[in-house]
Protein backbone atom coordinates (compact mmCIF):
# COMPACT_ATOMS: atom_id res chain seq x y z
CA UNK A 1 0.00 0.00 0.00
CA UNK A 2 2.80 2.45 1.14
CA UNK A 3 3.97 1.83 -2.55
CA UNK A 4 0.96 3.23 -4.01
CA UNK A 5 0.97 6.59 -2.16
CA UNK A 6 2.35 8.06 -4.85
CA UNK A 7 0.33 7.15 -7.42
CA UNK A 8 -3.03 7.81 -5.37
CA UNK A 9 -1.39 11.68 -4.84
CA UNK A 10 -0.22 11.85 -8.54
CA UNK A 11 -4.15 10.33 -9.15
CA UNK A 12 -5.87 13.10 -7.03
CA UNK A 13 -3.56 15.82 -8.93
CA UNK A 14 -4.99 14.58 -11.92
CA UNK A 15 -8.59 14.78 -10.89
CA UNK A 16 -8.36 18.15 -9.22
CA UNK A 17 -6.93 19.69 -12.28
CA UNK A 18 -9.74 18.39 -14.20
CA UNK A 19 -12.19 20.23 -12.15
CA UNK A 20 -10.01 23.32 -12.07
CA UNK A 21 -8.76 22.71 -8.39
CA UNK A 22 -5.41 22.79 -7.28
CA UNK A 23 -3.43 20.49 -4.50
CA UNK A 24 -1.22 22.99 -2.36
CA UNK A 25 1.60 21.51 -1.02
CA UNK A 26 3.44 23.02 2.51
CA UNK A 27 6.12 21.82 4.91
CA UNK A 28 5.50 23.70 8.79
CA UNK A 29 8.49 23.35 10.11
CA UNK A 30 7.59 23.96 13.84
CA UNK A 31 10.47 24.94 15.77
CA UNK A 32 11.74 27.49 18.73
CA UNK A 33 12.69 30.99 17.15
CA UNK A 34 13.79 34.08 19.21
CA UNK A 35 10.47 36.90 19.14
CA UNK A 36 10.82 40.19 20.38
CA UNK A 37 8.06 41.79 22.45
CA UNK A 38 7.09 44.24 25.16
CA UNK A 39 11.82 44.67 24.81
CA UNK A 40 12.30 41.32 25.31
CA UNK A 41 12.76 38.21 23.75
CA UNK A 42 11.09 34.70 24.05
CA UNK A 43 12.35 31.57 22.28
CA UNK A 44 8.56 31.13 20.74
CA UNK A 45 7.44 28.01 19.40
CA UNK A 46 6.68 28.85 15.66
CA UNK A 47 6.41 27.36 12.68
CA UNK A 48 8.53 28.05 9.62
CA UNK A 49 10.21 31.17 11.62
CA UNK A 50 7.30 33.13 11.47
CA UNK A 51 4.90 34.43 14.14
CA UNK A 52 1.96 34.28 13.46
CA UNK A 53 2.40 31.36 10.50
CA UNK A 54 2.23 31.06 7.05
CA UNK A 55 -0.74 32.15 5.59
CA UNK A 56 -2.89 29.61 3.34
CA UNK A 57 -4.52 30.59 -0.07
CA UNK A 58 -6.74 28.25 -1.53
CA UNK A 59 -10.01 28.09 -3.73
CA UNK A 60 -13.11 25.81 -2.86
CA UNK A 61 -12.63 22.44 -4.00
CA UNK A 62 -8.54 22.82 -3.39
CA UNK A 63 -6.97 20.57 -1.52
CA UNK A 64 -4.14 20.57 0.78
CA UNK A 65 -1.26 18.09 1.75
CA UNK A 66 1.07 20.19 4.73
CA UNK A 67 3.48 17.70 6.15
CA UNK A 68 4.38 19.15 9.73
CA UNK A 69 7.96 18.27 10.86
CA UNK A 70 7.90 19.18 15.20
CA UNK A 71 11.84 20.11 15.67
CA UNK A 72 10.15 21.78 18.92
CA UNK A 73 10.62 20.38 22.77
CA UNK A 74 6.79 20.03 23.21
CA UNK A 75 4.18 17.02 21.83
CA UNK A 76 2.02 19.30 18.65
CA UNK A 77 -1.21 18.62 16.70
CA UNK A 78 -2.56 20.87 14.03
CA UNK A 79 -6.08 21.85 13.43
CA UNK A 80 -7.50 23.66 10.66
CA UNK A 81 -10.33 25.28 12.65
CA UNK A 82 -13.37 25.08 10.85
CA UNK A 83 -12.65 22.75 7.93
CA UNK A 84 -15.54 20.42 7.93
CA UNK A 85 -13.01 17.19 7.15
CA UNK A 86 -15.80 15.11 5.37
CA UNK A 87 -15.04 11.62 6.36
CA UNK A 88 -11.47 12.19 7.11
CA UNK A 89 -11.41 12.73 11.14
CA UNK A 90 -7.98 11.85 10.50
CA UNK A 91 -6.96 15.41 9.36
CA UNK A 92 -8.84 17.36 11.87
CA UNK A 93 -5.41 17.43 14.47
CA UNK A 94 -7.25 17.58 18.50
CA UNK A 95 -4.00 15.71 20.11
CA UNK A 96 -5.92 12.59 21.90
CA UNK A 97 -9.48 13.10 19.97
CA UNK A 98 -8.24 12.23 16.50
CA UNK A 99 -4.95 11.36 16.84
CA UNK A 100 -2.28 10.62 19.03
CA UNK A 101 0.37 14.03 18.81
CA UNK A 102 3.18 14.69 16.88
CA UNK A 103 6.20 13.92 19.02
CA UNK A 104 9.49 16.00 19.00
CA UNK A 105 11.90 14.76 15.99
CA UNK A 106 8.36 13.40 14.36
CA UNK A 107 6.17 14.32 11.39
CA UNK A 108 2.81 14.03 9.88
CA UNK A 109 1.32 14.57 6.80
CA UNK A 110 -2.60 16.54 7.10
CA UNK A 111 -3.85 15.91 3.76
CA UNK A 112 -7.79 17.37 3.29
CA UNK A 113 -10.07 19.15 0.57
CA UNK A 114 -12.34 22.21 0.78
CA UNK A 115 -15.60 20.84 -0.19
CA UNK A 116 -18.69 23.84 -0.18
CA UNK A 117 -16.92 26.07 1.99
CA UNK A 118 -15.25 29.56 1.43
CA UNK A 119 -14.61 32.76 3.00
CA UNK A 120 -12.13 33.04 6.23
CA UNK A 121 -11.04 30.05 8.11
CA UNK A 122 -7.82 29.73 10.28
CA UNK A 123 -5.10 27.16 11.57
CA UNK A 124 -3.70 26.53 14.96
CA UNK A 125 -1.81 24.11 17.26
CA UNK A 126 -4.34 21.93 19.11
CA UNK A 127 -2.02 21.00 21.93
CA UNK A 128 -2.18 22.44 25.11
CA UNK A 129 -1.17 25.69 25.07
CA UNK A 130 0.85 26.10 21.63
CA UNK A 131 -1.76 27.57 19.81
CA UNK A 132 -0.68 31.40 21.64
CA UNK A 133 2.11 31.16 19.69
CA UNK A 134 1.50 28.58 16.18
CA UNK A 135 -1.45 30.12 14.70
CA UNK A 136 -2.22 31.32 10.98
CA UNK A 137 -5.22 32.57 8.43
CA UNK A 138 -6.81 29.74 5.91
CA UNK A 139 -8.24 32.11 3.16
CA UNK A 140 -11.01 30.21 1.06
CA UNK A 141 -11.69 31.92 -2.02
CA UNK A 142 -14.76 31.06 -4.78
CA UNK A 143 -13.79 28.53 -7.29
CA UNK A 144 -12.58 29.94 -10.71
CA UNK A 145 -15.36 28.52 -12.27
CA UNK A 146 -17.65 31.40 -9.97
CA UNK A 147 -14.96 33.63 -8.90
CA UNK A 148 -16.52 36.59 -7.26
CA UNK A 149 -17.67 37.38 -4.22
CA UNK A 150 -21.63 38.03 -3.73
CA UNK A 151 -21.01 41.34 -2.18
CA UNK A 152 -23.04 44.49 -2.79
CA UNK A 153 -19.43 45.97 -3.81
CA UNK A 154 -16.24 44.50 -4.90
CA UNK A 155 -13.26 45.17 -2.52
CA UNK A 156 -9.95 47.04 -4.35
CA UNK A 157 -8.27 45.34 -1.91
CA UNK A 158 -8.22 42.86 0.78
CA UNK A 159 -6.29 42.89 4.79
CA UNK A 160 -5.83 39.57 6.88
CA UNK A 161 -6.15 40.69 10.60
CA UNK A 162 -5.27 37.75 13.45
CA UNK A 163 -5.89 39.34 16.85
CA UNK A 164 -4.02 37.43 19.45
CA UNK A 165 -2.27 37.48 22.78
CA UNK A 166 0.62 37.94 23.86
CA UNK A 167 2.33 37.05 27.18
CA UNK A 168 5.68 37.98 28.12
CA UNK A 169 6.73 34.56 29.27
CA UNK A 170 6.51 31.00 27.98
CA UNK A 171 2.76 30.37 27.64
CA UNK A 172 3.36 26.62 28.62
CA UNK A 173 5.00 27.85 32.07
CA UNK A 174 1.40 29.87 32.26
CA UNK A 175 -0.34 26.97 31.94
CA UNK A 176 1.85 24.65 33.94
CA UNK A 177 1.76 27.01 36.94
CA UNK A 178 -2.49 27.19 36.46
CA UNK A 179 -2.44 23.49 36.50
CA UNK A 180 -0.22 22.74 39.48
CA UNK A 181 -1.92 25.74 41.52
CA UNK A 182 -5.45 24.82 40.44
CA UNK A 183 -5.82 28.60 40.13
CA UNK A 184 -7.14 30.55 36.99
CA UNK A 185 -3.79 31.24 34.55
CA UNK A 186 -2.11 34.49 34.73
CA UNK A 187 -4.08 36.89 31.81
CA UNK A 188 -1.84 37.67 28.94
CA UNK A 189 0.10 41.34 28.98
CA UNK A 190 -0.65 42.16 25.33
CA UNK A 191 -3.17 41.50 22.60
CA UNK A 192 -1.73 41.71 19.09
CA UNK A 193 -2.56 42.51 15.51
CA UNK A 194 -1.11 39.97 13.36
CA UNK A 195 1.57 39.54 16.26
CA UNK A 196 2.36 43.13 16.83
CA UNK A 197 1.24 44.72 19.95
CA UNK A 198 0.78 48.06 18.45
CA UNK A 199 1.54 51.88 19.82
CA UNK A 200 0.13 51.58 23.13
CA UNK A 201 2.49 48.91 24.57
CA UNK A 202 6.17 49.67 25.78
CA UNK A 203 8.51 48.83 23.25
CA UNK A 204 6.20 48.70 20.46
CA UNK A 205 5.46 52.00 18.08
CA UNK A 206 8.34 51.68 15.75
CA UNK A 207 6.54 47.81 14.96
CA UNK A 208 3.12 49.03 14.72
CA UNK A 209 1.36 47.61 11.59
CA UNK A 210 0.30 50.12 8.63
CA UNK A 211 -2.66 49.67 6.02
CA UNK A 212 -1.90 52.04 3.07
CA UNK A 213 -5.81 52.42 1.18
CA UNK A 214 -6.76 55.02 -1.15
CA UNK A 215 -9.69 57.26 -0.77
CA UNK A 216 -12.88 55.94 -1.51
CA UNK A 217 -10.93 52.52 -1.89
CA UNK A 218 -13.24 49.42 -0.47
CA UNK A 219 -11.35 46.82 1.32
CA UNK A 220 -12.51 43.37 2.62
CA UNK A 221 -11.35 42.96 6.15
CA UNK A 222 -10.76 39.48 6.85
CA UNK A 223 -10.83 39.42 10.80
CA UNK A 224 -10.09 36.23 13.23
CA UNK A 225 -10.16 36.40 16.90
CA UNK A 226 -6.99 33.86 17.37
CA UNK A 227 -6.74 34.90 20.95
CA UNK A 228 -5.90 31.80 23.34
CA UNK A 229 -8.95 33.18 26.35
CA UNK A 230 -10.23 36.34 25.49
CA UNK A 231 -13.35 37.58 23.79
CA UNK A 232 -12.53 40.75 21.68
CA UNK A 233 -14.43 44.05 20.29
CA UNK A 234 -12.93 45.52 17.12
CA UNK A 235 -13.63 48.88 15.20
CA UNK A 236 -11.67 51.35 12.90
CA UNK A 237 -11.66 54.66 13.84
CA UNK A 238 -14.24 56.96 12.62
CA UNK A 239 -15.37 53.73 9.52
CA UNK A 240 -18.21 52.24 9.51
CA UNK A 241 -18.11 47.82 8.93
CA UNK A 242 -20.28 46.43 6.18
CA UNK A 243 -20.59 42.36 7.83
CA UNK A 244 -20.98 39.95 5.10
CA UNK A 245 -19.63 36.50 6.03
CA UNK A 246 -18.70 35.13 9.55
CA UNK A 247 -16.77 31.71 10.12
CA UNK A 248 -16.76 31.59 6.44
CA UNK A 249 -20.22 31.44 5.28
CA UNK A 250 -21.67 34.59 3.91
CA UNK A 251 -24.01 36.65 5.40
CA UNK A 252 -26.96 39.35 5.13
CA UNK A 253 -25.26 42.48 4.93
CA UNK A 254 -25.06 44.59 7.50
CA UNK A 255 -23.46 47.70 9.08
CA UNK A 256 -22.35 48.20 12.12
CA UNK A 257 -19.17 50.43 14.39
CA UNK A 258 -18.28 47.43 16.09
CA UNK A 259 -17.87 43.42 15.79
CA UNK A 260 -17.12 41.04 18.20
CA UNK A 261 -15.57 37.79 17.54
CA UNK A 262 -15.06 34.95 20.56
CA UNK A 263 -11.94 33.10 20.13
CA UNK A 264 -12.09 30.93 17.38
CA UNK A 265 -14.52 33.20 15.29
CA UNK A 266 -13.71 34.89 11.99
CA UNK A 267 -16.00 38.09 10.73
CA UNK A 268 -14.99 39.45 7.14
CA UNK A 269 -16.32 43.38 6.76
CA UNK A 270 -16.36 45.88 4.13
CA UNK A 271 -14.63 48.90 4.77
CA UNK A 272 -14.84 51.81 2.39
CA UNK A 273 -12.06 54.78 2.71
CA UNK A 274 -14.50 57.69 2.89
CA UNK A 275 -12.88 59.79 5.71
CA UNK A 276 -10.46 62.87 5.49
CA UNK A 277 -7.22 61.67 4.82
CA UNK A 278 -5.84 60.90 8.10
CA UNK A 279 -4.43 57.67 9.78
CA UNK A 280 -7.07 55.96 11.96
CA UNK A 281 -6.33 53.15 14.57
CA UNK A 282 -7.28 49.74 13.54
CA UNK A 283 -7.91 48.30 17.95
CA UNK A 284 -9.10 45.65 19.80
CA UNK A 285 -9.88 45.43 23.35
CA UNK A 286 -11.44 42.96 25.63
CA UNK A 287 -14.89 42.14 26.15
CA UNK A 288 -15.14 40.23 29.58
CA UNK A 289 -18.50 38.50 30.34
CA UNK A 290 -17.62 37.06 33.41
CA UNK A 291 -16.28 38.53 36.82
CA UNK A 292 -13.22 37.54 36.59
CA UNK A 293 -10.04 39.31 36.03
CA UNK A 294 -8.93 39.92 32.55
CA UNK A 295 -6.31 41.90 30.30
CA UNK A 296 -7.36 45.90 29.56
CA UNK A 297 -4.67 47.05 27.14
CA UNK A 298 -5.44 47.60 23.78
CA UNK A 299 -3.63 46.60 20.64
CA UNK A 300 -3.77 48.55 17.70
CA UNK A 301 -2.76 49.53 13.63
CA UNK A 302 -3.58 51.86 11.69
CA UNK A 303 -5.45 52.74 8.45
CA UNK A 304 -3.37 55.31 6.88
CA UNK A 305 -4.72 56.52 3.62
CA UNK A 306 -2.16 56.90 1.10
CA UNK A 307 -2.59 61.01 0.37
CA UNK A 308 -2.11 61.43 4.29
CA UNK A 309 0.76 63.65 5.66
CA UNK A 310 3.86 61.82 6.94
CA UNK A 311 3.59 60.96 10.39
CA UNK A 312 7.36 59.85 12.05
CA UNK A 313 7.78 56.88 13.35
CA UNK A 314 9.15 57.59 17.01
CA UNK A 315 6.02 57.54 19.11
CA UNK A 316 4.51 60.53 17.74
CA UNK A 317 1.82 57.97 15.34
CA UNK A 318 0.32 57.57 18.98
CA UNK A 319 -0.84 61.12 19.03
CA UNK A 320 -1.17 61.48 15.78
CA UNK A 321 -3.07 58.59 14.50
CA UNK A 322 -7.43 59.08 14.98
CA UNK A 323 -8.39 56.60 17.89
CA UNK A 324 -11.30 54.27 17.77
CA UNK A 325 -13.94 54.18 19.87
CA UNK A 326 -15.02 51.04 21.43
CA UNK A 327 -17.68 49.52 23.66
CA UNK A 328 -16.72 49.12 27.49
CA UNK A 329 -15.31 46.30 28.49
CA UNK A 330 -18.35 44.40 29.88
CA UNK A 331 -21.06 45.80 27.13
CA UNK A 332 -23.00 42.73 26.86
CA UNK A 333 -25.67 44.46 25.40
CA UNK A 334 -23.78 45.58 22.28
CA UNK A 335 -22.02 41.97 21.68
CA UNK A 336 -25.44 40.35 22.17
CA UNK A 337 -26.82 43.13 19.76
CA UNK A 338 -23.78 42.61 17.21
CA UNK A 339 -24.85 38.85 17.03
CA UNK A 340 -28.37 39.05 16.85
CA UNK A 341 -28.01 40.93 13.49
CA UNK A 342 -26.26 37.62 12.22
CA UNK A 343 -28.20 36.25 9.48
CA UNK A 344 -28.33 33.63 6.23
CA UNK A 345 -28.19 35.80 2.94
CA UNK A 346 -31.64 33.39 2.10
CA UNK A 347 -33.71 30.79 3.43
CA UNK A 348 -31.26 27.51 3.98
CA UNK A 349 -32.48 24.34 4.96
CA UNK A 350 -32.48 23.76 8.62
CA UNK A 351 -33.24 20.66 10.21
CA UNK A 352 -37.18 20.69 11.45
CA UNK A 353 -37.67 16.98 12.35
CA UNK A 354 -35.39 16.67 15.25
CA UNK A 355 -33.78 12.89 16.52
CA UNK A 356 -31.80 14.16 19.00
CA UNK A 357 -32.72 16.90 21.10
CA UNK A 358 -29.63 17.32 23.92
CA UNK A 359 -29.40 19.77 26.48
CA UNK A 360 -25.81 21.20 27.53
CA UNK A 361 -25.43 23.05 30.52
CA UNK A 362 -22.02 24.61 29.91
CA UNK A 363 -20.02 26.26 33.14
CA UNK A 364 -17.46 26.56 35.39
CA UNK A 365 -17.34 24.83 38.68
CA UNK A 366 -14.93 24.06 41.75
CA UNK A 367 -13.28 20.86 42.85
CA UNK A 368 -12.93 20.95 46.55
CA UNK A 369 -9.26 19.88 47.75
CA UNK A 370 -9.00 17.29 50.97
CA UNK A 371 -6.43 20.00 52.02
CA UNK A 372 -7.81 23.50 51.37
CA UNK A 373 -5.46 26.72 50.80
CA UNK A 374 -2.15 24.22 49.99
CA UNK A 375 -0.04 24.87 47.14
CA UNK A 376 -2.43 22.83 44.88
CA UNK A 377 -5.59 24.66 45.80
CA UNK A 378 -4.79 28.22 44.88
CA UNK A 379 -8.99 28.42 44.04
CA UNK A 380 -11.43 30.69 45.55
CA UNK A 381 -11.29 29.56 49.28
CA UNK A 382 -8.95 26.53 48.89
CA UNK A 383 -10.50 24.95 45.80
CA UNK A 384 -9.33 24.17 42.23
CA UNK A 385 -11.26 25.18 39.11
CA UNK A 386 -13.01 23.01 37.22
CA UNK A 387 -15.21 23.19 33.86
CA UNK A 388 -17.59 20.73 32.92
CA UNK A 389 -20.78 19.88 30.29
CA UNK A 390 -23.31 18.60 31.94
CA UNK A 391 -21.60 17.78 35.16
CA UNK A 392 -19.28 16.43 33.08
CA UNK A 393 -15.86 17.75 33.38
CA UNK A 394 -13.64 16.14 30.62
CA UNK A 395 -10.22 14.04 30.61
CA UNK A 396 -8.15 13.70 27.72
CA UNK A 397 -7.09 10.34 27.26
CA UNK A 398 -3.17 9.67 26.91
CA UNK A 399 -2.58 6.09 25.77
CA UNK A 400 -4.64 6.41 22.50
CA UNK A 401 -6.62 8.90 21.05
CA UNK A 402 -10.42 8.58 20.78
CA UNK A 403 -10.77 8.49 16.79
CA UNK A 404 -8.23 5.55 16.84
CA UNK A 405 -9.82 3.40 19.92
CA UNK A 406 -13.30 3.88 17.98
CA UNK A 407 -11.67 2.82 14.79
CA UNK A 408 -9.71 -0.20 16.50
CA UNK A 409 -13.03 -1.15 18.50
CA UNK A 410 -10.54 -0.49 21.48
CA UNK A 411 -12.53 1.62 24.08
CA UNK A 412 -11.78 0.10 26.97
CA UNK A 413 -9.57 2.23 28.89
CA UNK A 414 -10.11 5.24 26.57
CA UNK A 415 -13.39 6.68 26.69
CA UNK A 416 -17.25 5.45 27.13
CA UNK A 417 -20.30 6.40 25.40
CA UNK A 418 -22.33 7.62 28.34
CA UNK A 419 -22.15 11.08 27.86
CA UNK A 420 -25.75 12.13 29.43
CA UNK A 421 -28.22 14.09 27.14
CA UNK A 422 -29.04 16.32 29.74
CA UNK A 423 -27.97 17.71 33.38
CA UNK A 424 -28.35 14.67 35.90
CA UNK A 425 -30.21 17.20 37.93
CA UNK A 426 -32.49 19.92 37.14
CA UNK A 427 -31.84 23.17 38.81
CA UNK A 428 -32.25 27.37 38.32
CA UNK A 429 -29.77 27.06 35.81
CA UNK A 430 -28.93 31.13 36.02
CA UNK A 431 -30.04 31.74 39.30
CA UNK A 432 -28.45 31.06 42.76
CA UNK A 433 -26.68 27.98 42.94
CA UNK A 434 -26.77 25.50 45.81
CA UNK A 435 -22.72 24.92 46.49
CA UNK A 436 -23.83 21.36 46.45
CA UNK A 437 -23.91 21.73 42.52
CA UNK A 438 -20.57 23.99 41.90
CA UNK A 439 -18.67 20.11 42.20
CA UNK A 440 -18.43 17.83 38.85
CA UNK A 441 -17.28 14.17 38.10
CA UNK A 442 -14.60 13.83 35.89
CA UNK A 443 -14.39 11.42 32.79
CA UNK A 444 -13.71 10.87 28.89
CA UNK A 445 -17.52 10.40 28.05
CA UNK A 446 -18.90 10.54 23.86
CA UNK A 447 -22.44 10.54 22.93
CA UNK A 448 -23.24 8.12 19.89
CA UNK A 449 -24.77 9.97 17.14
CA UNK A 450 -26.67 8.09 14.17
CA UNK A 451 -25.56 8.90 11.17
CA UNK A 452 -28.03 11.71 9.35
CA UNK A 453 -29.73 11.85 12.51
CA UNK A 454 -30.90 15.59 12.69
CA UNK A 455 -29.67 16.94 15.78
CA UNK A 456 -30.52 20.03 18.08
CA UNK A 457 -28.44 21.43 21.35
CA UNK A 458 -29.38 24.03 23.41
CA UNK A 459 -25.88 25.29 25.01
CA UNK A 460 -27.33 26.91 28.47
CA UNK A 461 -25.12 28.44 30.78
CA UNK A 462 -24.97 28.60 33.78
CA UNK A 463 -24.15 30.57 37.17
CA UNK A 464 -21.24 28.27 38.76
CA UNK A 465 -18.66 30.64 39.64
CA UNK A 466 -19.64 33.25 37.09
CA UNK A 467 -21.96 33.57 34.33
CA UNK A 468 -19.88 33.80 30.83
CA UNK A 469 -20.17 33.68 27.39
CA UNK A 470 -18.60 30.60 26.58
CA UNK A 471 -17.66 30.50 22.53
CA UNK A 472 -18.65 26.72 21.98
CA UNK A 473 -17.14 24.79 19.43
CA UNK A 474 -18.11 21.56 16.59
CA UNK A 475 -15.40 20.20 14.78
CA UNK A 476 -16.34 18.67 11.64
CA UNK A 477 -19.65 20.31 11.44
CA UNK A 478 -21.03 24.18 10.58
CA UNK A 479 -24.52 24.37 12.37
CA UNK A 480 -27.43 26.66 11.96
CA UNK A 481 -27.80 29.18 14.94
CA UNK A 482 -31.94 28.98 15.46
CA UNK A 483 -32.24 30.41 18.60
CA UNK A 484 -31.03 32.50 21.81
CA UNK A 485 -32.03 34.06 25.02
CA UNK A 486 -31.50 35.43 28.46
CA UNK A 487 -32.04 33.34 31.50
CA UNK A 488 -33.23 29.43 31.46
CA UNK A 489 -34.28 27.89 28.93
CA UNK A 490 -37.85 27.09 28.36
CA UNK A 491 -38.93 24.84 25.72
CA UNK A 492 -42.41 25.33 25.70
CA UNK A 493 -41.74 29.48 25.10
CA UNK A 494 -38.42 29.84 23.60
CA UNK A 495 -38.74 27.17 21.02
CA UNK A 496 -41.67 29.54 18.53
CA UNK A 497 -39.37 32.28 18.59
CA UNK A 498 -36.49 29.97 16.63
CA UNK A 499 -35.35 31.58 13.33
CA UNK A 500 -35.94 28.28 11.06
CA UNK A 501 -35.93 30.20 7.90
CA UNK A 502 -32.64 32.50 7.52
CA UNK A 503 -30.44 31.69 10.28
CA UNK A 504 -26.67 31.90 10.33
CA UNK A 505 -24.31 29.53 10.18
CA UNK A 506 -21.50 28.93 12.55
CA UNK A 507 -18.54 26.69 13.50
CA UNK A 508 -18.49 28.88 17.30
CA UNK A 509 -21.09 30.33 18.57
CA UNK A 510 -21.02 31.90 22.22
CA UNK A 511 -23.52 31.37 25.12
CA UNK A 512 -24.88 34.62 25.95
CA UNK A 513 -23.68 35.11 30.01
CA UNK A 514 -26.70 33.82 32.05
CA UNK A 515 -28.52 32.72 28.79
CA UNK A 516 -28.56 30.05 26.14
CA UNK A 517 -28.38 29.49 22.31
CA UNK A 518 -29.72 26.87 20.07
CA UNK A 519 -27.98 24.97 17.66
CA UNK A 520 -29.05 22.51 14.94
CA UNK A 521 -27.32 20.56 12.56
CA UNK A 522 -27.53 17.17 10.73
CA UNK A 523 -24.95 14.60 11.24
CA UNK A 524 -23.75 13.36 8.06
CA UNK A 525 -20.24 13.16 9.00
CA UNK A 526 -19.09 10.42 10.53
CA UNK A 527 -16.03 9.89 13.17
CA UNK A 528 -15.16 11.28 16.75
CA UNK A 529 -15.78 15.22 16.15
CA UNK A 530 -14.45 17.58 19.51
CA UNK A 531 -17.16 20.02 21.44
CA UNK A 532 -15.88 22.63 23.29
CA UNK A 533 -15.50 25.91 24.88
CA UNK A 534 -12.75 28.03 22.66
CA UNK A 535 -11.72 29.74 25.65
CA UNK A 536 -8.37 27.58 26.08
CA UNK A 537 -7.88 27.94 29.90
CA UNK A 538 -11.40 26.51 29.69
CA UNK A 539 -10.55 23.26 27.91
CA UNK A 540 -8.05 22.32 30.08
CA UNK A 541 -10.51 22.89 33.08
CA UNK A 542 -13.16 20.40 31.65
CA UNK A 543 -15.04 21.90 29.43
CA UNK A 544 -15.37 19.72 26.16
CA UNK A 545 -16.91 16.57 24.92
CA UNK A 546 -16.97 14.20 22.00
CA UNK A 547 -19.58 13.39 19.76
CA UNK A 548 -19.08 9.38 17.73
CA UNK A 549 -21.17 9.36 14.81
CA UNK A 550 -21.78 6.45 13.34
CA UNK A 551 -21.13 5.02 9.65
CA UNK A 552 -24.05 5.33 7.30
CA UNK A 553 -24.01 2.83 4.49
CA UNK A 554 -21.83 2.21 1.99
CA UNK A 555 -17.81 3.67 1.57
CA UNK A 556 -19.12 7.49 0.63
CA UNK A 557 -20.86 7.41 4.26
CA UNK A 558 -18.25 6.07 6.14
CA UNK A 559 -14.90 7.08 7.58
CA UNK A 560 -11.69 6.75 5.52
CA UNK A 561 -8.80 4.09 6.41
CA UNK A 562 -6.18 5.88 8.44
CA UNK A 563 -3.08 6.80 7.06
CA UNK A 564 -0.19 5.08 7.63
CA UNK A 565 1.99 7.46 9.70
CA UNK A 566 -0.61 8.90 12.10
CA UNK A 567 1.09 9.52 14.41
CA UNK A 568 0.93 6.76 17.45
CA UNK A 569 0.90 7.52 21.38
Amino acid sequence: MEQLRPFFLLLAIFVASLVNAEVHFHEFVIQETPVKRLCRVHNSITVNGQFPGPTLEVRNGDSLVITAINKARYNISLHWHGIRQMRNPWADGPEYITQCPIQPGGSYTYRFTMEDQEGTLWWHAHSRWLRATVYGALIIRPPLSSPHYPFPVIPKREITLLLGEWWDRNPMDVLNLAQFTGAAPNISDAFTINGQPGDLYRCSSQETLRFLVGSGEIVLLRVINSALNQELFFGVANHKLTVVAADASYTKPFSTNVIMLGPGQTTDVLLTADQPPAHYYMAAHAYNSANAAFDNTTTTAILKYKDASCVTLQAKSQARAIPAQLPGFNDTATAAAFTAQMKSPSKVKVPLEIDENLFFTVGLGLFNCPTPNTQRCQGPNGTRFTASINNVSFVFPKQNSIMQAYYQGTPTGVFTTDFPPTPPVTFDYTGNVSRGLWQPTRGTKAYKLKFNSQVQIILQDTSIVTTENHPMHLHGYEFYVVGTGVGNFNPNTDTSSFNLIDPPRRNTIGTPPGGWVAIRFVANNPGAWLMHCHIDSHIFWGLAMVFLVENGEGHLQSVQSPPLDLPQC
